[in-house]
This record gives structure tokens, sequence and C-alpha cells, in this order.
């Protein structure tokens, strides 16, 4: 049975993420503007956009090591804390350099979500975690905000910096989530004999959690959500210079469809944590990376003219994805991909239900590890092979490696199964007897 203030302990946590996204996913916002006056090549532009997506992948793993021992509130209260002074800094940054190395101290943002599914989790049952973690992940939407709220910003012509406004609405959303946000319920009950040792040995808690580095089940989980969420986040940083440089679209109508993709697939999320909880987080994996692979084979193609030399003429064939056909494939994309990023973490909760924060601390990590690692290999594929749909082929190859493992990964433990069974009903003995 969900705690009493569950509700309560959601909508605050879902705000304050959504908001804690959109500060992680500025950099795309204002990244097409500040790449057209330093003039970035793609490779330069994908460096750019993916600064602060680094230190919030790194950071994770030791955050979700860290909420063993303190509390996920107080450390979320004081990450958001910390980012004020930097999005005072932001008009200052002029340089490359110096745009990238606050695009570091921002990324801290990111760490929000391995703060936030350990402080949720605790006031639901086990029944309805895959519904929870799917509704507190459409905090993703927060990059929408960012992409909406950048330009209008710039249109009213307000006498603060965009930065500063930032800043403000950072330490109205840290005052919201002070007063309103519940204490975790393991913090206002007496403590038992096994949280009585925890604090007294912090450093085994610490130990217990590294050795999830051991566990080969949860890299392949790492690398299923490096594509769900890796490859979105990327996509959300890529998508508006992919569209004005593929489509020839203004900066604002790129904003758009971006914003399109950004949304749909968030909101996806929720449905795909009811989906996880009904069906298993593995069919709805397996049927995401299906679409997924389907979709992205299409757009992996680039534009291509075809002579067919005939028998009296010559026949060209143009085969070219037009702006809609390839809107409504990214569409299809960004939904499976909300569905896939719910049913990874509702897996994950079943297989490591006491060590939730660590475990999905690293595998947040990984998949975050796309959103700074897809978009430097995507420009540096287009600079390379010479052609917009490169970022696509290279996200097919990732795809196609997860479905190989999660294939053999299921073969193997078919095959366990059935030697467990095999043994319990005498049909093969062991080698002691």
């Amino acid at each position: 049975m969900s705690h009493p203030q569950a509700r309560r302990a959601l909508i605050c946590s879902v705000l304050a993420f959504a908001w804690c996204f959109a500060i992680w996913c500025l950099y795309a916002a204002v990244g097409l503007e500040l790449a057209a006056e330093l003039k970035f090549s793609a490779t330069e532009y994908g460096l750019f956009v993916s600064a602060p997506i680094v230190t919030g992948a790194l950071l994770r793993f030791p955050a979700g090591l860290l909420t063993k021992t303190k509390d996920p509130r107080v450390l979320w209260m004081g990450l958001m804390l910390l980012l004020i002074p930097a999005l005072l800094l932001l008009p200052y940054a002029q340089t490359m350099l110096s745009l990238i190395s606050l695009g570091l101290w921002l990324g801290i943002s990111g760490v929000s979500f391995t703060f936030g599914i350990q402080y949720v989790s605790a006031f639901y049952p086990p029944a309805s975690q895959g519904t929870v973690m799917g509704l507190f992940g459409t905090g993703n939407a927060g990059a929408a905000l960012s992409l909406f709220l950048v330009p209008q910003l710039e249109k009213w012509q307000l006498p603060i910096s965009t930065g500063a406004v930032y800043a403000l609405l950072t330490a109205l959303v840290l005052l919201f989530f002070y007063l309103y946000s519940p204490a975790m319920p393991a913090l206002t009950q007496p403590k038992t004999a096994q949280s009585s040792r925890m604090d007294a040995a912090p450093a085994q808690s610490l130990m217990s959690g590294l050795q999830l580095l051991k566990e080969m089940r949860l890299w392949r989980f790492s690398l299923y959500y490096y594509f769900v969420f890796g490859s979105f986040l990327a996509l959300l940083l890529w998508l508006p210079h992919y569209y004005m440089q593929a489509y020839q679209l203004s900066a604002s109508d790129a904003m758009t469809f971006t914003l399109f993709f950004v949304i749909t697939s968030s909101m996806a999320r929720a449905l795909g944590g009811w989906l996880a909880d009904q069906y298993g987080g593995r069919a709805v994996n397996w049927s995401v990376f299906w679409i997924c692979l389907i979709c992205l084979f299409i757009l992996s193609y680039p534009p291509t003219s075809l002579v067919i030399h005939g028998i009296e003429k010559e026949v060209v064939l143009e085969i070219n994805i037009n702006i809609w056909l390839f809107t409504i494939l990214i569409f299809v994309i960004g939904i499976a991909q909300g569905l896939g990023r719910a049913s990874v973490f509702r897996t994950l909760y079943d297989y490591y239900p006491e060590q939730l924060g660590a475990a999905g601390g690293m595998v947040a990590a990984i998949g975050a590890l796309g959103g700074c690692t897809l978009p430097l290999m995507f420009g540096l594929s287009q600079d390379i092979l010479g052609i917009h749909t490169a970022c696509f082929m290279l996200l097919y190859g990732v795809l196609a490696l997860c479905m190989i493992l999660m294939f053999f990964a299921n073969q193997q433990q078919l095959y366990q199964r059935e030697l467990s069974l095999a043994r319990a009903h005498n049909f093969l003995l062991d080698e002691d007897n």
C-alpha cells in the first residue's frame, strides 16, 4: 500500500526533476545561436552540446552510492543550490573553453534523476514501481521547457539575462521543494537493526554498492538504457541542428519539431511504466527495440538518385525522405524510447529492489553517457562521411548490438531454467551424486 504522502512526493519530484532536466538540456536551446556566432563545425557543435551531459552522466553512479548513506531529498536540494551560481555566470561565457567549462558545471543537474528515483520509490509498493517510475520520468519533458522558454526570453528582450531568469526560477523551485516535499518514510520511522548497522558502517554499505560493478546483468541493462535514454538525449540535442541542415528550416521551426519529439517521448514514459507492470519489462523492451530498428533502417538511407539504363531512355529514381515522413518516424522512435526508458527501470527494480539507488545510478550513468558520446560521434560521422543520415546509421549499429546481447542473454536464462528444472526432477544428476 502506498504511503499517505506518496502523491505529494511524486508531484514535487516530477516538478523538481523537470526543471533540473531543463537546465541539463539548456545548451540545446542556446546552442543554435552560439554555433552560428562562433561558426562551429559539426564535431564542435557535438562537443558543445554534450558538455553538460558528461558530468551528469559520470556523477550518477557515485550519487547512487551516496543515497545509501545520505538522505536523497537533502542531496537534491543541495544540488539545486549549486546550480544557481553557474546560471548567473552563463552570460559571461563567450569562448568555447568557457562554455564547455560552464557546461560541465551545469551538468550536475543530471544527477537529479538518481536522487529522484531513490526518493520516490520509497513511497510506493513493489507492484506500482513501474508506473511510478514512468510518471516520475515524464520530467524528461523539462527539455521541451528549455526549447520553448529560451526563444521566448530572447523575443521579450528582458533587462536580465537568460541565465539570471533560470537562476531565479531555480531558487523558486528549490523553495517549493523544501516547503512541500515530505521526508522519506524510512527517515520518519524508528531505526531498525539493519539501518543501525548501515549507519554504523557506511563504508561497508558503499562497498556493497561497488560490488554491483561486477554484475554482467547490470551492464546489459546499462547498454539497453544507453539506447533508450542516451539516444533520446542525443537526438533532442542534435535534431534542431539536423532539421536546419537537412531540411533548411529556420531555428524556430527546428525547435518546434524538436519540441514535438521531446514532449511525446517524455509523456510515453508513464505508459511504458504501466505496460511494464502489466506485461513485464523484458517484453516491452524487446518490442521497443524492433520498432526502433525498422524506423532507423529507413532513416539511415541517405538521399539517393538511382539511374536505370532502359532500352530507349534512362529512368531516374529519386529516393528521399521528406520532412513529414522523417518527423513521423522520429515521432515513433520517440514514443518507443519513452516506453523503453520506463521498462528498463521496472526490470531493474525487479532484480535490485534493495539497491535501487546504486544500481539505478549505474544504469542511468551509462545511459546518460550516450547523451554526450553520441552527439560527438554524430558530428564526427557527418564530417567524415559527408552525409546527414550518418547519425541514424550509428544509432542502428548501437541498437543491433543491444538486440544481439538481449537475445543471447534470454537464451542463456532459458537454458539455466530448463537445467534447474531437469535437476529438480532428477533428469540430470549433479556431479557429486
